[in-house]
């Protein structure tokens, strides 16, 4: 690495918690740690890794097997961390629609223990050559990666079913997270196939870490906005009233006795078309079944 690329890596390195406390104090004076309590706990967590990984790094580098070990376990924190803030995100965009923010807990809770599950199959069927746990973390990071930027392409294209206005708080943590995740994927791809080198590589990884946290900055300072009202009255209602019907059917958790009751009344709805149907005269009249001792009286009278 060049002495210029060396100074500005360092300089992009030294200003992420610089950024990160400025953001966390607008957060704190302005009281939205109540609102994204897990977002608040990310900043702090990355300003208090910077404190400890700088120091090391400036006395002995990254060949340290103390700087590896922190270098990692917080990498395996900032995924988990930034796995919460994508679930943070989502209860603040469907805080008004209670049916389809029951229905995905539990599939934010699914997909993350399926990351886990992952990541440990990785791990442990890794080659001998690469560090099982530094291909671990990097395997759950990735992985939530992409729901991050997953997470952004669904506020943006339904933003306006939802009622989601660009300009608040939640869509630019989404924003920055989105961009930061979308940029690392893609310096990553050209770093596998051979197009960029590991110096870039941290260049403009770095470089979208700094352009992040200033977006989150920006957002910060911004008045609170009011949802779009008028957008929640047209399809996302439909389905939230059709989630609650089915949830209002069901005592229980569990599913079986919902598709019990879907199928009942599917069976009562025939049932009563048919029966309508009758009163119109529009099914024919059941045919009349004949016994054994009527064919045999008819032949009598014969």
């Amino acid at each position: 690495m060049s002495l210029h690329s060396h100074l500005t890596t360092n300089v992009l390195w030294f200003a992420q918690p610089v950024f990160q406390l400025a953001v966390a104090v607008v957060f704190w004076r302005r009281r939205l740690y109540k609102q994204f309590p897990v977002f608040l706990a990310f900043l702090l967590a990355q300003i208090g890794v910077f404190a400890v990984t700088y120091p090391i790094y400036v006395l002995s580098g990254y060949s340290t097997l103390g700087y590896f070990w922190i270098f990692w376990l917080s990498q395996a924190l900032n995924a988990v961390l930034g796995f919460k803030i994508i679930h943070e995100i989502f209860l603040d965009v469907f805080r008004p629609y209670h049916a389809l923010k029951d229905l995905g807990t539990p599939v934010f809770k699914w997909a993350g223990l399926v990351m886990l599950l992952v990541s440990v199959v990785v791990a442990a069927s890794n080659s001998l050559d690469q560090d099982p746990i530094a291909h671990a973390v990097l395997t759950l990071q990735r992985s939530v990666r992409l729901v991050q930027v997953g997470l952004i392409l669904f506020l943006l294209l339904f933003s306006r079913f939802l009622g989601v206005s660009r300009k608040q708080v939640s869509f630019g943590i989404a924003l920055g997270l989105g961009f930061w995740a979308a940029v690392e994927l893609m310096t990553l791809a050209l770093r596998t196939g051979g197009f960029i080198g590991v110096a870039n590589m941290n260049l403009i990884n770095m470089t979208s870490c700094d352009f992040a946290i200033l977006t989150w900055l920006g957002y910060s300072f911004s008045r609170t906005v009011v949802r779009d009202a008028p957008a929640n009255y047209l399809q996302t209602q439909r389905w939230e009233r059709g989630l609650a019907d089915l949830q209002a059917g069901t005592e229980d958790d569990s599913l079986i006795p919902m598709f019990e009751g879907m199928v009942e009344r599917a069976f009562s709805r025939s049932s009563n078309l048919e029966d309508i149907d009758r009163r119109l005269g529009l099914a024919k009249p059941p045919a009349p079944v004949r016994t054994k001792s009527a064919a045999a009286g008819s032949k009598a009278q014969k």
